[in-house]
């Protein structure tokens, strides 16, 4: 508004939520032509009475099917509710099915509908591609495309908050610049992170669908589909935030075995296939070259011998180590073997959480039920001893 309202005079504010209302309050009690607002934060100022609505000419509402499907119905209809009868409404968004036209007709009268281009086409100029990997490796595939090819913008879509805090923090660990953006994050954490990638301060920038609305980067190289979206439509929206403005890009999905049904309905809502290139390492199916982490290493030679196989030749037995908190105490090395049976008293002892084994009852195999006593335990025993099973399934033992 500020740049093409630069040589008329037109005055305008932003509101939004996130940040203050006192600043707000003082540049809307000056008067403006122009507000620019989001729906929450506009009826805050309704309700504070520190804007008047009665004499609005225009409604303008962007991300039109966003604000009607996304849970923002609800203040829209209140906004309208605020506004004259008389007025214009125009409604602006890239994507627009046929449920958004329907619900937007029953507050429009007889609207005009003007296609800049072919609907849900992306633009000519992005070329698009699809990655066959497995799910648990696209992370790694991602940080394989970033550093190989030397990417320096790439905007990649999660379809979680969670998700997208997780993959950036992978990827920092990776050693590349990265950030997220989406709704838990304060408006400032969202400005900062926004302005870094756009001076190429951050290599990836990762967002949820509903952050990435209304991001305008100039000539942005990059878009990676690290989740396919849900809604076929999206996918549209999301890769045409690159090859904008006569200047070419690229959109990079990464696609798993269970993401085959969202791209399949991707390329019938296009009418077009999806060029498919499986990178050379990553072939589905293929394990990681990465190595075991060591903790993992480490472990297996203790499992085994805690599942009664033969201790390897030099392998020293753990002796006198300190009991974990909470794992039923172990009988100490030194008391004797049941003949016959290879396996430690203390096996039988962890089995009946701690209780004593009855007379002429024969010491279980691990990971065998015990054998049911002639004299049946009592509900608190047996209660016991189905905690203690649960406890060494977690810890490994069984």
């Amino acid at each position: 508004m500020r740049t093409y309202g630069k040589y008329v005079k037109v005055r305008s504010t932003t509101v939004y939520g996130g940040v203050g209302m006192q600043p707000q309050v003082q540049a809307l009690h000056r008067g403006v032509d122009i507000v620019v607002a989001t729906p929450g934060r506009l009826l805050d100022h309704v309700q504070q009475r520190t804007v008047d609505l009665k004499q609005v000419e225009i409604l303008v509402l962007d991300e039109a099917d966003r604000m009607l499907d996304m849970g923002f119905i609800h203040d829209i209809r209140k906004i309208l509710a605020l506004l004259p009868s008389t007025r214009q409404n125009l409604l602006f968004s890239a994507t627009f099915p046929e449920e958004i036209r329907k619900l937007a007709s029953s507050f429009m009268k007889s609207p005009q509908t003007v296609e800049v281009a072919r609907r849900n086409t992306p633009a000519e100029l992005v070329a698009q591609v699809q990655h066959p990997v497995d799910h648990d490796r696209k992370r790694e595939l991602l940080a394989h495309l970033v550093k190989t090819n030397d990417w320096r913008q790439v905007l990649v879509f999660c379809k979680t908050k969670h998700g997208a805090n997780r993959l950036a923090d992978q990827l920092g660990k990776s050693g590349i610049e990265a950030d997220a953006i989406h709704g838990n994050k304060s408006q400032n954490a969202r400005n900062r992170a926004l302005k870094n990638f756009k001076e190429n301060e951050l290599r990836v920038l990762v967002a949820t669908d509903i952050a990435a609305r209304g991001i305008d980067i100039e000539a942005l190289p990059h878009v990676v589909n690290f989740d396919l979206p849900h809604v076929a439509e999206d996918y549209v929206h999301r890769i045409g935030r690159t090859g904008r403005a006569g200047a070419e890009g690229e959109a990079v999905s990464l696609v798993s075995h269970e993401d085959r049904p969202l791209m399949a309905a991707i390329e019938r809502l296009m009418a077009r296939e999806v060029t498919s290139r499986v990178v050379e390492g990553f072939e589905p199916g293929q394990r990681s070259s990465r190595p075991a982490p060591q903790e993992q290493r480490q472990r297996r030679p203790q499992q085994q011998q805690r599942r009664g196989q033969p201790q390897r030749q030099g392998q020293p037995q753990r002796q006198g180590q300190p009991q974990r908190q909470g794992q039923p105490q172990r009988r100490s090395p030194q008391q004797p073997q049941h003949r016959g049976h290879g396996q430690p008293q203390h096996r039988a002892a962890a089995a009946t959480h701690g209780h004593p084994q009855r007379q002429g009852q024969q010491p279980q195999r691990y990971g065998q039920q015990p054998a049911r006593p002639k004299d049946r335990l009592t509900a608190e025993q047996e209660a016991q001893l189905q905690e203690a099973y649960a406890r060494m399934k977690e810890e490994g033992l069984r």
